[in-house]
């Protein structure tokens, strides 16, 4: 990847005293764009796809009935508004840093410290939760091997292949996600054959629409389930940010983002709504296969598709190393981006000769090999705590994007109005109105047990990491102003 140009960085901030750099004969030349746009198409449409849409859909169903429906086209709707806000200041100004540095830029630098590292902290967090049901689903086909062994060798794997180069992560991505879309495409054309019985060989009678009212009604737990199933549903939307972080490294960063965020509705109706539509109208919603085997498992069974549970489990299994090989690519990028800005050690901000940030790979990776021993050592106290600390935070990141494009929608008028190529619907009609749906379920989450939790320990980290940002810039400020008084007297 040496013989690749370093990408321009026309959106980033104005050096800052004692801000590292990149570049330089001992750290490369920086980010390569070795992102081809194959890579970024299949990263934007896998990335909306997690494993949690296929591990956690049963429990919401079981809460809201067919009306969960609704609960995933809310939450579906709010996801698209925020990818539109993003897709704005990212078609503009692409950076690895995404809105860690619009944040910086708009609202500032204590905005972007801020977010970045919580935005870091949630995603290596992550790493410990896929690496762990990863090696799950692994132990049960080879058990020789232990479950902590089998963790320690996916993200050995991954953390390689995110030190080769940036293309190798692409390319294992497209892999990945490539699996993940067509499993979930055939998954919704063969359902909705069945559903109205006409899939040969279908062990399923196909009663139509007859399931989404059959057992009690659409909304048999009432209209307040689904607020409930909202809460269940929207972490799993979670990763859908990360192709702006990505076209920072890509061939063409305008024309990628662009693509993604006019593409991200058909996305999210097909592969979060489609697929679940197809599972209740498949089953009735009670139906208990749903709960005991999954809603996936639960339907394919209901046709009669063999080994279903295990063709699940490779499934599920590819979604969570998708979502491994992404997370650790995310976290060294934000990890990177603040190094870039002063915000982080400055070893972060190095690239080798491959354009790759391995001190912030490294670092990310350590955290998230701690985590997965935590994991295993210390469940339910210290790993529960940084589990429920990070839990809110998706919510938080979709807040600050909201507020950053408020101002950032002047700032790139002003400076580079050309570049506006992607604009918010109905600003700022909508952008406030997605302020208020992530608002009110963020207090919402405070009605319920669980969420109560997480939003509390979320908002003593990111109040932790708001104040040490102030600490910081205040005293770097003082000897700032210090050096002056020196350098004049």
């Amino acid at each position: 990847m040496t013989s690749q140009p370093s990408l321009a960085k026309p959106d980033s901030t104005p050096p800052r005293p004692g801000d590292p750099q990149t570049g330089g004969s001992d750290s490369g030349d920086g980010l390569k764009a070795g992102l081809k746009n194959r890579h970024l198409s299949m990263i934007a449409i896998g990335g909306v796809i997690g494993a949690g849409l296929f591990v956690g859909s049963s429990s919401g169903i079981a809460a809201a009935g067919p009306a969960i429906l609704i609960s995933y086209a809310l939450v579906g709707a709010m996801v698209v508004l925020v990818m539109r806000m993003l897709g704005e200041m990212a078609a503009a100004r692409p950076t690895s840093g995404s809105f860690s540095t619009y944040a910086d830029q708009a609202l500032g630098r204590w905005a972007g410290f801020s977010i970045g590292w919580l935005y870091w902290f949630f995603w290596v967090v992550v790493l410990a939760v896929e690496a762990t049901a990863g090696a799950v689903i692994l132990n049960g086909w080879i058990p020789a091997v232990p479950q902590w062994g089998w963790a320690l060798i996916v993200m050995v794997v991954l953390t390689a292949t995110n030190l080769v180069s940036v293309g190798s992560y692409g390319e294992f991505e497209f892999w990945f996600a490539g699996i993940k879309v067509v499993a979930i495409g055939a998954f919704v054309a063969i359902g909705l054959l069945a559903v109205f019985g006409v899939l040969p060989g279908s062990d399923n009678p196909g009663a139509g629409f007859a399931h989404l009212t059959d057992a009690g009604g659409f909304m048999p737990k009432g209209a307040g389930a689904i607020l409930t199933g909202v809460l269940m549903v929207v972490f799993s939307f979670m990763g859908s940010e990360i192709v702006t972080l990505a076209a920072g490294e890509s061939e063409d960063p305008q024309r990628a983002v662009t693509k993604a965020t006019n593409s991200v509705i058909w996305r999210i109706g097909v592969f979060y709504l489609g697929s679940i539509f197809v599972v209740i109208t498949l089953l009735p919603w009670n139906h208990k296969s749903i709960t005991e085997d999954g809603s996936y498992v639960a339907a394919l069974n209901s046709i009669g598709i063999p080994h279903a549970g295990q063709v699940m489990n490779v499934i599920v299994l590819t979604a969570v190393l998708s979502c491994l090989n992404s997370g650790l690519y995310t976290a060294s990028r934000m990890a990177f981006s603040l190094g870039q800005r002063g915000d982080a050690p400055k070893a972060f901000a190095r690239t080798n000769a491959r354009g790759v940030p391995q001190a912030a790979i490294l670092g990310s990776v350590v955290f998230g090999f701690v985590a997965v021993w935590f994991n295993y050592q210390w469940k339910d106290t210290v790993f529960d705590f940084l589990l429920n600390s990070s839990g809110a935070v998706a919510l938080f990141v979709w807040l600050i994007i909201s507020f950053t494009q408020l101002r950032m929608r002047g700032i790139i008028l002003r400076e580079e109005p050309e570049k506006l190529v992607v604009k918010m619907w109905l600003f700022p009609y909508l952008t406030w109105v997605t302020i208020g749906m992530i608002s009110f379920v963020l207090v919402y989450m405070l009605t319920d047990e669980a969420g109560r939790k997480q939003v509390l320990l979320s908002l003593l980290a990111a109040a932790f990491v708001v104040v040490f940002s102030l600490v910081r810039e205040k005293v770097g400020r003082r000897d700032d102003d210090t050096a002056e008084e020196r350098a004049g007297a």
